[in-house]
C-alpha cells in the first residue's frame, strides 16, 4: 500500500536537509562507505552511530538529531546493541515514496 501524499510531506523535509541527504545515500551502500564493525553487521544490522558521527565530521549530539528526524520520517530504523545504536535505510520506505513520485507523474 502507497503512502498518502500528505505521509510523504515529513519524509521530503528529512531529505531537505544535505546532511540527512547525505547519511541517506551512505546508509544506502554502507560496505562502500563505512569500514567493517566490531559489533553489528553493516547490512544486516546497520550502521553505528559513532561510524557515522566519524564520516560526517559533525558532533555525536548533532547526528543522533539528523538520525531521529529519519527515524521518525520513515527512511532509517533502529537498534541498540550493547551500548551503540546502529542505524539503516529503510527500503520499503523508499520505495514506498518512489511509488508516490510514479503516480504523481503518471497522472497528467
Amino acid at each position: 500500500m502507497n503512502k498518502p501524499l500528505l505521509d510523504t510531506v515529513p519524509t521530503l523535509r528529512a531529505l531537505a536537509a544535505p546532511q540527512r541527504a547525505q547519511i541517506m545515500d551512505w546508509l544506502l551502500d554502507p560496505c562502500a562507505h563505512f569500514p567493517p564493525q566490531i559489533d553489528g553487521d553493516l547490512v544486516d544490522d546497520g550502521v553505528c552511530v559513532g561510524a557515522i558521527t566519524d564520516k560526517t565530521g559533525l558532533s555525536q549530539p548533532t547526528v543522533t538529531s539528523h538520525m531521529k528526524t529519519l527515524e521518525s520520517a520513515g527512511l532509517v530504523t533502529s537498534q541498540k546493541i550493547k551500548n551503540w545504536v546502529f542505524y539503516k535505510a529503510d527500503r520499503t520506505a523508499l520505495d514506498q515514496i518512489s511509488q508516490v513520485f510514479e503516480q504523481a507523474a503518471s497522472s497528467d
